[in-house]
């Protein structure tokens, strides 16, 4: 394929996974609109994000195996035609129940897509500075996409309506639809001709009902029979999951996949990072608006210092990466990723934007970009093409599962934090619960940027130039032999 189509399908492709990242945070500026107009309880809100994230998270694995297996760029296509299909359903929604519901089938639209695109670049891109380059402009608009997601959500709501967050996406989808069987190649793994359908009911709903206990832990209560009920029937379904993965003939996650250090440590890295630095958006938009004061647009607005810096140490960090391999950058990234929260968690009722906010935000933006390439690469390096969609499932769904578990324990601290502030005014109250939560989500940082020195490799051998790229044999585990 010519470089200038293969440019034109990763613009395609990232424009796609930005759409899909946007999506997970651009309707929580627009919840209270929501709340109003599709007369939602107030407890019953939350389900408006929730409902994607489950139905995202719980199928991700699902939809990487399937893509390797059925085609990628027709589970791609496959993918993006639901998720349009339901973003347009949900913005008609004429009440609760319906939104709730589309929300979750634009979950699962991306659950196929996400791994498919991010498998698809591993494909179209050779190993090496040319995959670095193509794998750092992926990891920038994945990690922009929470802090864009406020500011266009912002802007839409006040200018549209709440419903117009939901009919963007779908005239980019009818597009990006149009435009996938010109631009991109079809590839699957050819090998295997079975399906493990125990296994995928089984990681699927042990992912999505750990995801549900996760999201739900605070309104049911952390220490209820309910959140322990439901966190151990997700533990059993995941263990059965490897218990039938080490037995059937085609595993849908091959075990010996689980090999490779840089995989394992990366996808590890990347529960721990997203952990971090996904519940900072989620504080941030809180804080400025119910301490600062901020409205909607405004409060999006001063979250665009994380997205353009963001976007920029993800570019950086694809050049460092050619040259010193992921591990050093990745617990460089980690490491002012920490150094911003810590930062962010001097917040004050009465702090100047500019100290307690674009300061802290500049530095999380740098160190989160470098993290967001480092740890993409470093996650994916050494699965073979057959396996790209895997290796891809692996590390989105470790990303969905890290925000979901980060956002539960900043809430959690949060929440007890501003119970038991002596402050008396409410707005002081709120901002000792973020400071809390701020501190929490530093020391995981550090706890990440501990995992990438000791578990992700260093800087892999040079090869002798002009020697071709090969990936290592299959064994006969992965073939289902």
């Amino acid at each position: 394929m010519a470089a200038r189509q293969r440019g034109l399908a990763l613009a395609l492709l990232v424009t796609v996974q930005f759409v899909l990242v946007l999506d997970a945070s651009i309707v929580n500026i627009a919840l209270p609109s929501i709340g109003r107009d599709l007369h939602f309880a107030q407890a019953d809100l939350s389900w408006v994000g929730n409902a994607y994230t489950l139905t995202f998270g719980g199928f991700l694995l699902f939809g990487g195996r399937v893509a390797d297996l059925a085609g990628r760029r027709r589970m791609f296509v496959a993918g993006l035609a639901l998720f349009t299909a339901a973003s347009l359903a949900g913005g008609l929604s004429p009440d609760a129940g319906a939104l709730v519901g589309a929300r979750a089938v634009q979950g699962l639209g991306a659950a196929l897509v996400a791994p498919a695109a991010l498998s698809l670049i591993m494909t179209l891109f050779t190993d090496g500075p040319e995959r670095h380059r193509a794998l750092g402009l992926f990891g920038a608009v994945a990690g922009a996409g929470g802090a864009a997601g406020a500011i266009l959500g912002g802007l839409l709501t006040d200018w549209f309506g709440w419903e117009a967050v939901l009919f963007v996406n779908v005239p980019i989808g009818a597009a990006a639809i149009a435009l996938a069987p010109v631009l991109l190649p079809e590839a699957r793994d050819e090998r295997v001709r079975g399906f493990d359908l125990l296994g995928a009911l089984a990681v699927t709903g042990g992912l999505a009902l750990l995801v549900y206990t996760l999201v739900d832990g605070e309104n049911a209560g952390w220490g209820s029979a309910r959140t322990c009920l439901r966190g151990a029937g997700a533990a059993a379904l995941l263990a059965a999951f490897v218990a039938v993965e080490a037995r059937v003939r085609h595993p849908l996650v091959p075990l010996g996949i689980f090999r490779g250090r840089s995989l394992r440590g990366g996808n590890l890295a990347a529960v721990l990072a997203t952990m971090a630095i996904f519940p900072m958006f989620y504080v941030m938009t809180l804080y400025l608006q119910q301490v600062k004061g901020y409205g909607p647009v405004r409060a999006g607005l001063g979250q665009l210092p994380v997205a353009v810096t963001m976007a920029f140490g993800a570019g950086s960090g694809a050049r460092l990466i050619t040259r010193f391999g992921a591990r050093g950058p990745l617990a460089a990234g980690l490491a002012a990723v920490a150094a911003g929260l810590a930062w962010f968690a001097g917040m004050s009722a009465t702090g100047h934007y500019a100290v307690v906010v674009l300061g802290p935000a500049v530095v999380m933006g740098l160190g989160g970009g470098l993290m967001f390439v480092s740890v993409t690469i470093a996650a994916t390096a050494g699965a073979s093409a057959e396996e790209s969609g895997l290796a891809s499932g692996l590390i989105n769904t470790a990303q969905q599962v890290g925000g979901a578990l980060g956002l539960a324990v900043v809430v959690a601290v949060a929440t007890a934090a501003t119970r038991h502030s002596s402050a008396r005014v409410p707005a002081a109250a709120l901002t000792d619960g973020f400071q809390a939560g701020m501190l929490a989500s530093a020391g995981i940082a550090l706890a990440a940027a501990l995992v990438a020195l000791l578990l992700v490799p260093g800087r892999p051998a040079a090869r002798p130039e002009g020697a071709p790229v090969t990936a290592p044999p299959p064994s006969r585990s992965e073939i289902g032999g």
